[in-house]
C-alpha cells in the first residue's frame, strides 16, 4: 500500500491525478491520497452542471467548475476542507463497496481528537446529526476509488450561496444533487489545529491502520501525462459542462421595457433551441434571426452576449439593451 501527500491545490490537475492514480498504478492494491483544493465546486459525473451552481456568483467569486469521475452530488471545496482518497481491489464477487468500511479510518482518527463521529445514511459522516463528509466511488477494472470531502472550516456561507439553485427552471434527467445540513469539524475538536494539521492526524490514523503503507513520489513522466490530463480534461469546458446530458431551461425576467420569458432546450452544454415570449415589443415580430443566432452556441453569459452583439437588438426587443437581453437569457 502507498501512501500520497498532494500539495497541489488546483482542482482540474487533482481530479486528473486521481485519475491516474485509479486507472495507471495498478500494481498497488491499495492507495491512499490526501489533497486540498482550492474553492471549487466538484460535480458529479452525471450531473448537469447548469443546475447545480449559482453560476454568477461562482464566477464573481472565482471558484473553480470541474466534474469528477464518480458518481452522487455536488460539494463545494475550499482552502479549509480536507480530501482524501482510497483506492482498493475490488473483492472477487462484489457489485457493490461498502461506503462505511471507506469510511471508518476517518471516523477512528477523529474519535482519537475526542469527536464522536458516525456513519449515516447511504454515504455521509455526521457529527450530531451534521453531515461533515459526503463520499462517493467509481469503479474500473476490478478496482474501486473512494472519495471523501470532509468540512474541517469550510466557509458555509460561500458553500451555501454556490450551490444555490438557479433561479430559472432547470429540467434534466440528470441526477440532481441532494441538500443536507452541514457542519464543520474544527468547533468539535478540543484543541485548535489547522486543515494541515488535521490532515496529518488522518494520516497517522492510517498508518495506524496500515502499517505496511510506504509514501510514494511521481516520476517526471507521470507528472506529465497528469498535467496532459488536467489540460486537456478536466480544465476544459466540454468536459465540466460540454457533458451535461440534454435539459430544458425556463426563464422570466421584467424591464422597464416589458416581460420576457425564455424557452430553451439545451444539449452538451449548448444551446440547441430558443423561443421568446412576453409583453415587449419589436418593430420586427419575426425572431427567427435572433434565435439562428443563438442555436449552437454555449450556454455561457460571455457567448451569449457575443452572439447577441450582432443583432439589431431595438428592431426585435425595443428598449432593451444588449446586457437585459444577455441577463434574460443567463445570469
Amino acid at each position: 500500500m502507498i501512501y500520497i501527500v498532494n500539495k497541489s491545490t488546483d482542482p482540474a490537475y487533482n481530479i486528473a491525478l486521481e485519475e491516474y492514480c485509479f486507472k495507471r498504478l495498478m500494481r498497488f492494491e491499495k492507495i491512499f491520497i490526501l489533497w486540498i483544493n482550492e474553492p471549487a465546486i466538484i460535480v458529479g459525473k452525471y450531473q448537469n452542471t447548469m443546475a447545480e451552481i449559482n453560476e454568477r456568483y461562482v464566477k464573481e467569486q472565482g471558484i473553480h467548475v470541474v466534474r469528477r469521475i464518480t458518481g452522487g452530488g455536488a460539494v463545494y471545496h475550499d482552502l479549509d476542507n480536507l480530501n482524501y482518497t482510497i483506492i482498493s481491489k475490488e473483492e472477487e464477487g462484489r457489485s457493490d463497496f461498502d461506503f462505511e468500511a471507506f469510511s471508518q479510518p476517518v471516523i477512528e482518527a477523529l474519535a482519537g481528537l475526542g469527536v464522536k463521529a458516525e456513519f449515516s445514511g447511504r454515504n455521509d459522516i455526521t457529527i450530531d446529526g451534521k453531515k461533515v463528509c459526503g463520499n462517493a466511488q467509481a469503479y474500473a477494472d476490478g478496482r474501486v476509488m473512494h472519495h471523501g470531502c470532509l468540512l474541517f472550516n469550510t466557509d458555509l456561507t460561500v458553500l451555501s450561496k454556490a450551490l444555490e439553485p438557479p433561479k430559472e427552471t432547470v429540467r434534466s434527467k440528470a441526477i440532481k444533487s441532494v441538500r443536507s445540513r452541514v457542519d464543520n469539524i474544527l468547533p468539535h475538536l478540543k484543541e485548535e489545529m489547522s486543515v494541515h494539521q488535521f490532515a496529518d492526524k488522518v494520516l497517522e490514523q492510517m498508518v495506524k491502520r496500515f502499517p505496511e503503507m510506504q509514501p510514494y513520489s511521481f516520476s517526471e513522466s507521470e507528472l506529465q501525462e497528469i498535467e496532459r490530463a488536467r489540460r486537456e480534461k478536466f480544465a476544459n469546458w466540454d468536459w465540466n459542462y460540454g457533458n451535461n446530458p440534454r435539459a430544458e431551461v425556463t426563464r422570466a425576467s421584467r424591464y422597464p421595457a416589458g416581460k420576457i420569458e425564455v424557452f430553451l432546450d439545451l444539449k452538451g452544454g449548448k444551446i440547441e433551441k430558443i423561443q421568446f415570449f412576453g409583453t415587449f415589443f419589436g418593430r420586427d415580430g419575426d425572431l427567427t434571426e435572433v434565435e439562428s443566432r443563438l442555436k449552437g452556441v454555449r450556454y455561457t453569459r460571455e457567448e451569449v452576449r457575443e452572439a447577441l452583439s450582432a443583432v439589431d437588438i431595438p428592431r426585435y426587443f425595443t428598449g432593451f439593451t444588449l446586457e437585459e437581453l444577455t441577463e434574460a437569457i443567463i445570469d
